[in-house]
């Protein structure tokens, strides 16, 4: 399975996002140090969910790199978040 479709499936099962955007940045990292020629190595993530409510950006990130942790450890490298509430998303779209 694909790293992107784990992330994917991880991030729904755990948090029930409202919203997900999952963008694969690994392109314009090729040939850095961490990047794996594999690919699939470096992502930006987008989670609106209800889940974050009470809870601080930190322990939101806390959050999500717990729930990905074995795939942080053995195949991504770096992960660009944007945790959000749903209302907070609702502001930010005017």
């Amino acid at each position: 399975m694909q790293v992107a479709q784990q992330i994917r499936d991880i991030i729904t099962a755990q948090f029930t996002p409202e919203k997900l955007e999952l963008i694969d940045d690994s392109a314009k990292h090729a040939g850095h140090s961490g990047a794996d020629p594999r690919g699939e190595s470096h992502f930006s993530l987008l989670i609106v969910s209800k889940s974050f409510e009470g809870q601080n950006r930190v322990n939101r990130q806390r959050l999500v790199y717990g729930a990905l942790d074995d795939l942080l450890k053995n195949r991504v490298h770096a992960l660009a978040l944007k945790t959000m509430t749903p209302e907070e998303w609702a502001n930010r779209q005017g």
